[in-house]
């Protein structure tokens, strides 16, 4: 075993390998000799010294790493660079032999400098190099010159390289024919060295076809046939030979390669005219029209012509965007159309017939003609395509004559008053069933300026009667406020039930005459538009005035507040009036910031509705009611401080609409009235107070809240206050104020839903005090505090005002961290678990050590004799 494994350490030493013997090279070809190194030790990158012998010592020739290494015998083609060293990898260099010669026959030497710890495996190895002369020879035509091939398409063409050997080796010759047309040579079709034919992708299928053919002639004669030549065929043409030989691995090596440029090809396309025989046309509608187009081509051989015919609205659309009429392939066989025929008079002209031509037939006619030649495989090509230029062809109509007339059976006196006009068709001469009316309306405002104004379409009918309505009238259509009908044959009608001031102005009818096709489709042939009918009746301006009245001059808060509105109007049909109540506040009122507020409102169909009146407590408190058709009263019932300001009416004028809906005519503003409470009563004001500001976490944080009277005294009964406690979250006060709690006159206390742990409570401690607590203070509990307070006082009739909200100064309260109790839990949890564990411990030891680890020791028994007595001895 030991001797193996000493047998397998060495072989896992350093292997250099070079190519198996011998290596066969031609005189005066390159020559590279590959040289590798593995299963090495020390650097990546590793050295390498080539030396050479012919039967006798090893000379010096290159070195990667010793620049002085190189025999004198070799300095001069090393530094001309003949004799290179080029290095592939880090184990891997090649040895450069630009033009070896038969003195460079022999054997050659790798070596690499050791790098190993240890020495193990091989350091060198050496190659035999045989050197032959230069047996091949690759010609192409006789003449000197490069042979110039001109060829139309679809001709067939041949092209002959000789190539031989007399090599003193046994040698194989592969030979490629080769194509340049581009930047590049691309390869045809080549016979291997192993005697395989290969064609190139771009080559294999007319190969596959016998399109493309190499055969041999004689013994060293190679021929490349094209049956059918392309345009992809044009270009320079060369054959390229290749020497292959055998080496000591079996495996084949090329050891030359020669070319030879044979020929030019240049591939000319057949000339193809394509002309129709007429020049422009006019043809009358129902007539036929013929067309001939004719086609000559200087193309010699068997050929196939393909005609087809194109129809195109505009001289300058491409075949892409042109309609195909009628097409004759290459086998003769024609298109089916039912009205247009196409006929081959002879080789080289093919007859178009189109029958009962048409309005939509006008345009430009144009032929296609494309010449086609049969491959070697049976498939066909087309050679050459061509179209000629387009005839005009105009299609003159038939002249119908017809008129029409626009009348207006009923016309509006007023707005909302129904409109009603028809559009009839007079003088008619035909009657044919394939002739059909429609009609399209049009509406024109009237402006008295010449501004111009752009027709707008009211709904149009299409050559199968339906209609499309128009952007204009499409909701009123759908609602059936404007009716498009036939009541006859030769009638047209539009209603318009409700006639607003919008539908003012000039209406027209367009007639349109349309004919059926014989590609089965309705043509439009003819318009006539009627003469415009104006739709106007005199209107005056809208009036509407509105008077706010307060029917008591003078009051005091707690009784009763009424005013009036009034409204009159003029020019406004029938009219209906919604009225709605708006309060103007004082800027320092901050129930409504904007200044204006909307209390109640009652509509045209008299349904009352509160708008913004949010005093909960006095849902009841207003009311607005309709007194006569035009006055309306608004009451307001024990009237509050806050109730203060200026007081409008908001009145907007109906009158009624298509389909019994009320449209808006015209809006007014009232007067104000104004609501000012000239009282000497108390003036109240509050501040905040607190003992300690700065509190630690989990004490009790107390807030005072105080309110005093000035210019007054009232006794505690005839007053009580709302008060609201509100905390800012931030040193500044710019973030949003947050609830905490509110105490109502009432006595009830209302708190909001908090995120944190902490709770607060609020007590009234004097009827002038209010206290809130913060018990269990957190982080979340700093911030800027303040209160809120709203009084309410009792008059001497015993009615409760409301006085302005007040607001006292922030105190900031800081929470602070107690450390000793913060610390104190988690280090009493800590002795804890850790007496816990350690008596555990001792516990298990014990157990283990009591019942798991004891064992018995069975001690031999002695026998005890007691000592004799020396007296007895």
């Amino acid at each position: 075993m030991n001797i193996l494994t000493e047998i397998t350490a060495f072989c896992k030493g350093r292997i250099v390998r070079v190519p198996k013997s011998p290596l066969i090279r031609v005189e005066g070809t390159e020559t590279v000799i590959p040289c590798n190194v593995t299963d090495y030790d020390g650097p990546s990158e590793q050295n390498f010294d080539w030396e050479f012998s012919q039967g006798t010592d090893f000379v010096r020739i290159v070195s990667t790493w010793d620049v002085s290494f190189t025999s004198q015998q070799y300095q001069k083609r090393v530094g001309s660079g003949e004799i290179a060293l080029r290095r592939r990898s880090n184990n891997a260099v090649e040895l450069l032999i630009k033009s070896v010669q038969p003195v460079d026959q022999g054997e050659y030497k790798c070596i690499t400098p050791s790098t190993d710890a240890t020495v193990q495996g091989n350091y060198d190895a050496t190659v035999q190099v045989k050197v032959i002369a230069d047996g091949l020879t690759v010609s192409g035509s006789k003449a000197r010159s490069l042979k110039l091939r001109r060829l139309s398409e679809g001709d067939s063409f041949e092209l002959r390289c000789s190539a031989s050997t007399i090599s003193s080796e046994h040698t194989h010759l592969q030979v490629t024919w080769e194509l340049k047309n581009g930047p590049a040579w691309q390869e045809i079709l080549s016979l291997t060295h192993e005697g395989k034919f290969q064609p190139s992708p771009e080559y294999e299928v007319r190969y596959l076809s016998g399109d493309v053919r190499l055969d041999t002639v004689a013994n060293d004669i190679y021929r490349l046939s094209v049956s059918q030549a392309l345009p992809m065929d044009e270009g320079l043409y060369r054959c390229l030979v290749s020497e292959w030989v055998k080496g000591a691995d079996s495996s084949w090596q090329k050891i030359q390669e020669k070319n030879v440029e044979v020929a030019s090809v240049v591939i000319q396309q057949p000339i193809l005219d394509v002309l129709i025989a007429t020049s422009n046309m006019s043809v009358t509608e129902r007539d036929s029209l013929d067309l001939i187009c004719n086609i000559t081509t200087d193309r010699s051989g068997i050929f196939q012509a393909q005609v087809t015919w194109y129809f195109s609205e505009s001289r300058d659309d491409t075949l892409s965007n042109a309609r195909v009429l009628l097409s004759v392939d290459r086998d003769s066989v024609v298109s089916d159309s039912p009205l247009i025929s196409l006929s081959h008079m002879d080789r080289n002209s093919y007859h178009l017939l189109m029958r009962d031509v048409g309005m939509e037939d006008s345009g430009y006619y144009f032929c296609q003609a494309a010449v086609w030649v049969k491959l070697h495989n049976g498939s066909w090509h087309k050679v050459v395509e061509k179209t000629s230029l387009p005839v005009s062809v105009v299609v003159t109509a038939l002249e119908l004559d017809y008129q029409i007339v626009l009348n207006a059976s009923k016309t509006p006196k007023f707005s909302d008053d129904p409109t009603e006009l028809e559009c009839r068709i007079m003088n008619a001469q035909s009657t044919e069933a394939n002739l059909r009316f429609t009609v399209s309306w049009y509406y024109r405002m009237h402006l008295r300026s010449d501004t111009v104004v752009t027709d707008e379409l009211l709904a149009t009918m299409d050559a199968d009667w339906t209609l499309l309505v128009g952007d204009k009238s499409r909701e009123r259509t759908q609602n059936g406020e404007i009716i498009f009908s036939k009541p006859a044959v030769d009638t047209f009608s539009l209603r318009i039930q409700w006639t607003s001031e919008a539908d003012r102005g000039d209406y027209y009818c367009v007639v349109s005459a349309w004919s059926w096709h014989h590609n089965n489709s309705w043509v439009k042939t003819k318009d006539v538009t009627s003469t415009p009918v104006r739709v106007f009746w005199a209107t005056q301006d809208y009036t509407l005035t509105v008077e706010a009245v307060k029917l008591k001059p003078f009051f005091v808060a707690g009784h009763n507040f009424e005013m009036t509105c009034k409204v009159s109007s003029q020019n406004i049909k029938t009219p209906r009036y919604s009225v709605l109540i708006t309060a103007e506040k004082p800027l320092a009122d901050q129930s409504n910031p904007n200044g204006t507020t909307r209390i109640i409102s009652l509509n045209q169909d008299s349904v009352v509705r509160l708008e913004d009146w949010t005093d909960q407590t006095r849902v009841d408190g207003v009311v607005l009611e309709k007194v006569q058709e035009n006055e309306f009263r608004y009451r307001m019932y024990q009237t509050q401080v806050s109730d203060a300001g200026l007081y409008r009416c908001v009145v907007t004028a109906w009158s009624p609409g298509g389909g019994g809906m009320w449209r808006e005519a015209m809006n007014g503003l009232s007067n104000p009235i104004q609501i000012d409470f000239q009282t000497s009563g108390p003036v109240f004001n509050v501040s905040m107070h607190s003992d300690n500001p700065t509190v630690y976490q989990g004490e009790l944080a107390d807030l005072l809240c105080i309110v005093t009277i000035d210019k007054a005294t009232l006794e505690p009964d005839d007053m009580s206050f709302d008060v609201s406690w509100f905390a800012v979250h931030s040193f500044a006060l710019d973030r949003a104020p947050v609830l905490l709690a509110s105490l109502d006159r009432k006595g009830i206390v209302t708190q909001p839903r908090r995120n944190w742990s902490s709770d607060v409570s609020l007590e009234r401690i004097s009827p002038m005090e209010f206290r809130l607590r913060v018990h269990g203070s957190e982080d979340q509990d700093f911030g800027n505090h303040y209160c809120s307070v709203t009084p309410w006082v009792r008059s001497a009739t015993g009615v409760w005002q409301r006085e302005p909200e007040i607001k006292s100064k922030p105190i900031f309260i800081t929470v602070k961290m107690d450390v000793l109790n913060a610390l104190k839990y988690p280090l009493l949890i800590g002795i804890g678990l850790a007496t816990i564990i350690g008596l555990l411990s001792c516990l298990i030891g014990y157990c283990s050590s009591r019942w798991c680890c004891k064992k018995e020791v069975q001690e031999t028994r002695r026998e005890r004799r007691r000592l004799m007595s020396m007296e007895m001895d």
